[in-house]
């Protein structure tokens, strides 16, 4: 799914009434039908439900909502954010339609919070995606005063104050509960800063036109679980059809790295996988995974020995970091596996090492794949940005210059492509962000690439898998109580 800016979404809108055709009106009484479906999930007929409605075409949309959930039994109390006679023609339209329905219709300036009924909710039709400037004034007090309320905000489309593509610094914003966002998500979505003013958040179709989001280019996507088919297995296959991956993980003290990883491998299909790692870890790897082969690794031998080409040419991918700690001898077994043409996915200390010998980055191929957090992704660069926006900036421009495709794990995990796409990951939850999550998410890529995905498709996939994992271990045993090799066990 494709994530558009603020413009773009006003273009969406004005090409679906063009080319449908649709009158704009009408356009908003669809949008206005399948936002009150999904309230209705949110909240019954006890509540009494206050509509705070602007004057643009965001406050029609309250508007218009308030007429249908006063038609199906709601309370419904509609509280105007300005001057009616300078509103849109289509808030206009719905505002008399309101009054001839009988609702009740007052100022903002007339409006006592302190007597509002113990169940309530408020929705937040005040501002829309457009806005773009520091709320001041009347409207600054009016959002302050619903925030301090402690009555529960569902948002139409955006929380007013939100910048859609821009990240708006300033405080007053509304803080909701939920926010029903209409047709795709937006940018705003994805900024950390960005969480407590959101709330939840759904994705509601509208019906926009498809060919316009099928011919409009944008950087920014959203992976969802119909990317993907997943492809049945032939009849006559064999352990061979599936690849061989090379896994280079694991040192003294740190072998469950290699363990999570490996075995996530596994679960993901992989036909065979390696696992190298020192000589005195052999009896941990064979009774840990016994479905691995262990390669012992002898770190004292020179470069010349070390991973010769012959020595990987049985291997369909290969990936390199997970617990391997940052010895010396490690920079010298990295360069020499950076430097075969295999694909390649390099995670956690070996992301450590070449932010600390930044002269082998020159090795690392086009289309390799890296994983790191937030932290290791500034080291890597040699950047530290404070922004969600400045990150997604020098993302794009990292995996651009250099034909990498960067993995950078956190809510919504941002997957960035050489061409300077960003795909925001749809699934997964904080419970994830435990001590070998990151082990088993190259376990997964690593798989998918020895299976012969491309490295993009092996990127995405893996994400959204992992994360799908992830989701259902956390119905099944909560966020707080996952753990890694929980995600394994759910990778389906």
């Amino acid at each position: 799914m494709k994530v558009f800016s603020a413009a773009q979404i006003k273009a969406w809108d004005q090409f679906t009434i063009k080319n449908e055709p649709i009158a704009s009106i009408d356009l908003m009484e669809r949008a206005s039908s399948v936002f009150t479906k999904s309230f209705y999930k949110l909240y019954d007929a006890d509540f009494k439900v206050l509509i705070f409605a602007g004057t643009g075409n965001n406050g029609g949309d309250g508007l218009a909502i308030a007429r249908m959930l006063h038609q199906n039994g709601y309370d419904v109390e509609a509280v105007i954010c300005g001057e009616p006679e300078n509103g849109s023609e289509d808030f206009k339209t719905n505002l008399k339609r309101a009054g001839n329905q009988g609702i009740k219709i007052i100022s903002a300036e007339d409006f006592e919070f302190e007597k509002t009924s113990e169940k309530s909710v408020i929705i937040d039709a005040i501002f829309g995606n457009g806005l773009n400037r520091k709320i001041e004034g009347f409207f600054a007090e009016i959002i302050k005063k619903i925030n301090k309320s402690n009555i529960e905000v569902v948002a139409v489309d955006f929380p007013s104050g939100v910048f859609c593509d821009n990240l708006n610094q300033d405080e007053v914003k509304i803080i909701a509960n939920y926010t029903l966002t209409f047709q795709c998500p937006k940018p705003a979505f994805f900024m950390k800063e960005n969480e407590e003013f959101l709330g939840e958040w759904e994705i509601l179709d509208i019906g926009l036109h498809p060919d316009f989001e099928k011919n409009t280019e944008t950087n920014f996507y959203f992976t969802l679980k119909e990317d993907y088919i997943e492809k049945p297995r032939a009849k006559f296959s064999h352990k061979g059809t599936y690849g061989h991956a090379l896994l280079i993980a694991g040192s003294h003290g740190m072998m469950g790295a290699a363990i999570l990883a490996s075995k996530a491998c596994l679960r993901s299909g992989v036909g065979k996988v390696s696992i190298s790692a020192g000589n005195k870890e052999n009896d941990i790897i064979q009774i840990a995974v016994p479905e691995a082969i262990f390669l012992p690794n002898d770190l004292e031998k020179s470069i010349s020995e070390i991973w010769r080409e012959p020595d990987l040419e049985v291997f369909d991918a290969i990936g390199i970091g997970p617990g391997i700690g940052q010895k010396e001898e490690r920079i010298i077994e990295l360069e020499a596996i950076l430097k075969t043409k295999k694909p390649l996915v390099i995670d956690a200390d070996a992301i450590n090492l070449l932010a600390k010998n930044h002269e082998l980055l020159e090795y690392v191929p086009a289309n390799t794949i890296f994983t790191p957090h937030l932290k290791e992704f500034k080291n890597l660069t040699g950047e530290n940005p404070k922004t969600s926006l400045e990150t997604f900036d020098l993302l794009r421009k990292f995996a651009l210059e250099n034909q990498w495709i960067i993995i950078l794990k956190g809510y919504h995990t941002a997957v960035a492509f050489p061409d300077g796409d960003i795909h925001f990951n749809s699934t997964g939850n904080p419970g994830m962000a435990t001590a070998g999550s990151g082990d088993v998410l190259t376990g997964v890529i690593l798989a998918y690439l020895a299976q012969g995905l491309s490295p993009q498709e092996a990127a995405l996939k893996a994400v959204f898998d992992h994360g799908k994992a992830g989701d259902k271990t956390a119905k099944l045993k909560s966020q707080k109580s996952l753990i890694a090799s929980d995600i394994i066990e759910n990778l389906r």
